[in-house]
């Protein structure tokens, strides 16, 4: 009902706002048909990926078919309580994303070349 509103008022949407969501603090336990029920009744999803790796669990994207269907998510499951666990869904920004694995990618090179180097920092000593 709320996105049909949205709609029919032609509300103009905030830049941030996609179709991808990053969900965070998720249980670990948590299935993609239980991430169905909890996200589906907010629209149609196309796609629902959960971290599985050591770095990734606890998280996930969700995808919507309609961005209207997207900001309702997460105007709606934004401290949603799962598990004990308040979720926290934001919307995907690929610059964001990009930039903390770049970062992590200097962070390593930066390593790399001390240890090549016999350079040791003073958190080292």
């Amino acid at each position: 009902m709320a996105t049909i509103s949205l709609r029919k008022a032609n509300t103009r949407l905030p830049p941030e706002v996609n179709r991808v969501l990053y969900v965070r603090n998720l249980p670990f336990n948590i299935s993609s048909e239980e991430m169905y029920d909890i996200f589906g009744k907010y629209g149609a999803i196309r796609q629902i990926r959960i971290g599985t790796n050591k770095d990734t669990r606890g998280t996930a994207f969700v995808v919507y078919e309609d961005i209207y269907d997207a900001k309702t998510a997460v105007d709606h499951l934004s401290g949603f309580n799962v598990a004990n666990r308040y979720l926290i869904v934001l919307y995907y920004q690929q610059a964001k994303m990009a930039k903390k694995a770049d970062q992590k990618k200097k962070e390593d090179e930066i390593t790399r070349l001390q240890e090549k180097y016999g350079i040791s920092t003073s958190k080292d000593k």
